[in-house]
C-alpha cells in the first residue's frame, strides 16, 4: 500500500465525505436543548420551526442574505432555545406565537452570530459589543464571515478565527480576499488554504506582504502535501487539511524552525499515517513536563516517532527500577534512597516527568530517553507484581478505601503522586496532614513554585512541613514577601526551616521580630538570633530569653501585642523604664 493511499483510508476513518465537510451549511450536530415545559415528542418540530422563523426574520426583516440568515438560525440551538423557553408552550400556536415574539421582541443579532459560527454560548457574553444588538449598527463583523464564508470557510468554523485574531472580523472584504487569493498564488486551491488558515489564523491578520515567516510556512506545507503525495487524499475536505496542517503547528508550538519542520516530517510520515492531532499534542505536553527546552521536545518527537505508540498514562512503574534501568548505579540509587524517600516506591507513568523533577533528574532523564531515541522508555517494564511494593501504603489505601471520605482522602493522594510523592508509608503520614481539595493544594502548590522555590526542594519542603500546604495563596504570598523584604533572608531559607511559612504572620513572625528590631536599635540585645530561634522558640522559652536580655522585657512584650511594634520612642522609653 502506497503512503497516499493509507493516509486517505486513516482519513476516511476520521472524516465524514467531502461533500458533507465542504459545504457551508453544515448543520451541528447537536442534541436537543432542555426545553422545560415541552414534551419530547414535540422538540423535533419545535426546535424546526424556531429555526425557519428566525431565518425568515433575519432573512425579511433585517435583510440579511439568506443563506447566511440560515447559517445563524440552524447554528445557534442555546440561544433559540432561550427564546423559546419565554413562550408559553402550545403546540397548535407555537409557530405563530414565536413569529410574534420576534416581531415585537427583537433580539440580539451578535448573540446568534457568535454562537452560530461555532463559539460555545457560554464564552459569548464576554464577547458581545456594548450597547449593540443590530448588525445594522456595527457590520464589520458579519461582513468579514460573508468574505470568509464565500471563499469556502465552513460557517460553524469561523468561531476558531475569532478566538484567536479578533482583528481579522475588522478588516474589509477586498482586503480578505486580496490575501486569501495571495496564498492561492503558492500552488494551494481554495479549499487547502482555509485548512491552512483555520489552522494559522494569523495568515489572515498579519500586516503587510507576504513574505518571509510566510513563505517558510507555506514552504513546509507544500513538501509535505507534494512530497508525501498527500494532496489528492485531502483534496475537496476542510476537516483534513487543517488536521495535517495542525500537526505542523504542533512543532512550530514547540520552537522548531519554520522551513525545516516540513523536511523532518517528510522522513517521519508515521506523524501522519498513525497518529492524530490530539496524540500528537498529549504526548508533546507530556514530554515538555521535564522541563527541558520546547524545541528539544519537538525534535525528539520528530526524530523518535515510535514514541507516540507508547501508553504514557496508565503502566506502573518502580522509582528506583526504572532509575537502575535508565544507568544509575548501587551507589547513585542509595543515596537517591536516603535523600528522596517520600519519592520511592510505585507510582503511575502518568507522573513520571514530576517524579523526576521531585527527584532533580528530569532533565537526566529526558536526556536519556532522547539519546536512546525513546528505546529507554519503551523497554521498561516493572519486572514484577512485587517489585517496589510498600505493603504500609497497600493496608493504608485499603483503610482509605473503605471510609466515608474516601473520594476525598483520594483526591489528595492523588496529588500527591502527581507531584512526584511515591507510594510509600511516608506519603501517608503526609497525606493525614495535608488539609484542603486536590483542587485547593495544586493552586498552593503551583503558587509557590511560581514563588521561585525550586521543585524538587518545594517537595521536600512539604514533607518537612506539610502545614505550609493549608494555607490559601494569598497568605503565603504575604509570608515569603515579609521573609524576603522585610527580614532581609531569601527563599532559600525556606530549605532548612519551612515551618517558616506555617506560623501565624501577625501574631508570632511580625510581633517578635519586631520585638527583637526594636531591642537590637535600642542596644538591649548584642547577640544575634536566626529567624528559626526567634520564630520556632516555644511563648515560654521566648519570654525567657527576653527576660535575660531585660527583666522589663517580657511585661513590655506582652502589653505591647496590641501595638504594632516597633514602638514610638515616648512609649519605648517610657516601658523600658
Amino acid at each position: 500500500m502506497t503512503i497516499p493511499e493509507a493516509f486517505f483510508i486513516i482519513i476516511s476513518r476520521r472524516f465524514s465525505s467531502a461533500s458533507a465537510a465542504t459545504t457551508t451549511t453544515t448543520r451541528r450536530l447537536s442534541p436537543y436543548p432542555n426545553l422545560p415545559g415541552i414534551h419530547s415528542k414535540y422538540k423535533p418540530k419545535v426546535v424546526e420551526e424556531a429555526q425557519k422563523a428566525l431565518t425568515d426574520y433575519l432573512h425579511t426583516t433585517r435583510s440579511l442574505p439568506f443563506t447566511f440568515a440560515e447559517h445563524i438560525g440552524k447554528n445557534s440551538i442555546v440561544s433559540l432555545a432561550n427564546l423559546i423557553r419565554k413562550i408559553d408552550f402550545s403546540a397548535p400556536t407555537f409557530s405563530r406565537s414565536f413569529r410574534r415574539l420576534l416581531r415585537y421582541q427583537p433580539i440580539n443579532e451578535f448573540e446568534f452570530f457568535f454562537e452560530s459560527i461555532g463559539i460555545d454560548h457560554n464564552e459569548v457574553p464576554g464577547l458581545l459589543p456594548s450597547n449593540k444588538f443590530f448588525f445594522s449598527e456595527d457590520g464589520s463583523a458579519l461582513n468579514a464571515a460573508y468574505t470568509l464564508s464565500g471563499f469556502g470557510f465552513p460557517w460553524n468554523m469561523l468561531g476558531k478565527l475569532y478566538k484567536e485574531e479578533v482583528s481579522i472580523f475588522s478588516k474589509g472584504s477586498s482586503e480578505l480576499s486580496a490575501r486569501l487569493h495571495g496564498f492561492k498564488e503558492y500552488g494551494f486551491g481554495n479549499l487547502s488554504v482555509v485548512g491552512i488558515c483555520l489552522a494559522f489564523p494569523y495568515l489572515l491578520s498579519v500586516e503587510g506582504g507576504l513574505g518571509g515567516d510566510i513563505d517558510a510556512l507555506f514552504g513546509d506545507l507544500k513538501r509535505v502535501f507534494v512530497e508525501l503525495e498527500m494532496g489528492c487524499c485531502v483534496e475537496g475536505n476542510v476537516d483534513a487539511w487543517y488536521e495535517v496542517c495542525s500537526k505542523v503547528r504542533v512543532f512550530y508550538n514547540l520552537g522548531c524552525e519554520k522551513g525545516k519542520v516540513g523536511e523532518l516530517i517528510c522522513r517521519r510520515k508515521e506523524l501522519f499515517l498513525e497518529c492524530r492531532k490530539e496524540v500528537l499534542v498529549q504526548k508533546a505536553n507530556y514530554f515538555c513536563k521535564f522541563g527541558v527546552r520546547k524545541d528539544c521536545v519537538g525534535s525528539f518527537l520528530l526524530q523518535s516517532p515510535e514514541i507516540l505508540n507508547l501508553d504514557l498514562e496508565t503502566p506502573v512503574i518502580s522509582v528506583l527500577g526504572l532509575l537502575e534501568h535508565f544507568g544509575l548505579n548501587t551507589e547513585e540509587l542509595q543515596d537517591v534512597s536516603q535523600k528522596y524517600l517520600h519519592v520511592l516506591g510505585r507510582n503511575k507513568m502518568a507522573n513520571l516527568p514530576n517524579v523526576m523533577r521531585a527527584l532533580d533528574l528530569h532533565e537526566w532523564l529526558f536526556n536519556n530517553i532522547k539519546s536512546s531515541n525513546g528505546q529507554l522508555l519503551v523497554t521498561y517494564t516493572v519486572s514484577g507484581p512485587d517489585e517496589d511494593i510498600d505493603k504500609a501504603y497497600v493496608n493504608a489505601l485499603k483503610r482509605i478505601e473503605s471510609s466515608r471520605t474516601s473520594t476525598h482522602t483520594m483526591g489528595k493522594l492523588d496529588f500527591l503522586r502527581g507531584i512526584g510523592f511515591g507510594e510509600n508509608a511516608l506519603t501517608i503520614k503526609v497525606l493525614k496532614n495535608l488539609h484542603g481539595s486536590s483542587t485547593e493544594l495544586q493552586e498552593r502548590f503551583d503558587f509557590l513554585l511560581g514563588a521561585g522555590i525550586k521543585y524538587s526542594k518545594l517537595c521536600l519542603q512539604i514533607r518537612m512541613a506539610v502545614k505550609i500546604l493549608s494555607q490559601s495563596p494569598g497568605i503565603l504570598e504575604e509570608k515569603i514577601n515579609f521573609l524576603c523584604q522585610e527580614m532581609g533572608s531569601s527563599l532559600q531559607y525556606l530549605d532548612n526551616f519551612p515551618a517558616f511559612l506555617c506560623f501565624d504572620l501577625e501574631n508570632r513572625v511580625k510581633r517578635r521580630y519586631g520585638y527583637y528590631l526594636w531591642l537590637k536599635e535600642n542596644g538591649l540585645c548584642t547577640e544575634n538570633y536566626s529567624i528559626a530561634s526567634l520564630v520556632a522558640t516555644s511563648e515560654k522559652k521566648f519570654l525567657a530569653r527576653l527576660f535575660r536580655i531585660h527583666p522589663a522585657a517580657p511585661k513590655q512584650y506582652l502589653e505591647g501585642s496590641s501595638y504594632k511594634i516597633p514602638f514610638n520612642n515616648s512609649q519605648e522609653n517610657s516601658m523600658i523604664r
